[in-house]
């Protein structure tokens, strides 16, 4: 069976503030490929990109590791209901105009705060064409909603 070579992965971020992986011989070949302006960010293309720091782990190899446990249906339950608190107290929920709030925060007519809501597939073409990054989560009904599904799709 043939060895897998080691490699070093690296945090980076291009000028436009977009942040992917780079995985190299080691930190020699890193800096050979961006002085060559070989490194380029696979969302703008930028070429200008640089380290970011990052949180390593060095692993013992003399203690086994035990696999995580899966967690319960109730504590995935308690979760979704803890992150839909959360996004109730600290968004603004804008429900269906959620395309447009978020335009309008990224062109600078409305003030920058966080949001949630709903938008269209087509919406969500145009938020991408536009460059504005999103999250699209389904959510479980919020206590104060009457709406009898199981889950709704939020945008934040």
């Amino acid at each position: 069976m043939d060895e897998v070579p080691e490699m070093i992965v690296f945090d980076l971020q291009c000028k436009n503030g977009h942040t992917f992986e780079g995985w190299f011989d080691d930190n020699a070949a890193y800096e050979k490929q961006q002085g060559k302006g070989l490194i380029a960010c696979p969302v703008c293309n930028s070429s200008q990109v640089v380290k970011l720091p990052s949180a390593f782990t060095i692993k013992n190899q003399s203690t086994p590791s035990k696999p995580p446990e899966k967690p319960s249906a109730a504590d995935l339950e308690r979760m979704g209901q803890q992150l839909a608190k959360y996004l109730d107290k600290h968004f603004d929920n804008v429900g269906p105009d959620f395309a447009k709030e978020a335009l309008k925060i990224h062109y600078g007519v409305s003030e920058p705060r966080n949001i949630r809501g709903v938008s269209t597939p087509q919406e969500e073409e145009t938020l991408r064409q536009e460059g504005i990054q999103f999250l699209k989560l389904a959510l479980p009904p919020s206590s104060s909603s009457s709406s009898s599904s199981s889950s709704s799709d939020s945008d934040i």
